[in-house]
């Protein structure tokens, strides 16, 4: 069963021509699209949270797969002009918990080890998760990242607890 939540766009999307270089009218405008997206809800849900709709993600499932996916846009960039670490690891995160509480229950990150591979510059970044092994309590997952091109720019592994049984699991 395939299931998604998909944000809505920021209103002015970065043009690919103007890549990185982004002037602070530019930056201003996009982080106050990416706010007013974020606060434009106010369920903190899996799928709908404020941190996902902050960042863009939109969440699908696919079996025992979670995508995260997500616009690589300058308010997430680093100095470098590239995506930042801990966006990127963020995302796998978000991808290994809602795998989890979409097949078995909510969780609790225990551990999270991230391998930085390549830059993300630009464009959609996906981050697909899925299980190395599901125990009765702790779980092992994974999470790679990809850029829209399909390379791998980073990899994620983590121990999950889970927190109790699914029906028990809205967070208010």
């Amino acid at each position: 069963m395939s299931w998604r939540w998909k944000p809505s766009p920021i209103s002015s999307p970065m043009p690919d021509h103007m890549e990185n270089k982004v002037d602070d009218a530019t930056m201003s405008d996009l982080a106050q699209a990416m706010f007013q997206r974020a606060l434009s809800d106010d369920r903190q849900v899996f799928g709908s949270f404020f941190l996902s709709r902050l960042l863009g993600f939109d969440v699908s499932y696919d079996g025992q797969r979670c995508t995260v996916a997500f616009q690589a846009v300058p308010p997430l960039f680093n100095p470098q002009g590239t995506l930042h670490g801990g966006i990127l690891a963020t995302a796998m995160d978000v991808s290994m918990g809602h795998l989890l509480h979409h097949v078995d229950a909510a969780g609790t990150t225990l551990e999270m080890k991230v391998q930085y591979l390549a830059p993300a510059q630009r464009g959609r970044v996906c981050c697909e998760a899925s299980f190395l092994r599901r125990g009765r309590s702790v779980s092992f997952l994974q999470s790679h990242a990809r850029t829209e091109d399909g390379q791998l720019i980073a990899h994620a592994t983590a121990t999950w607890k889970r927190l109790r049984p699914k029906h028990e699991t809205s967070i208010f």
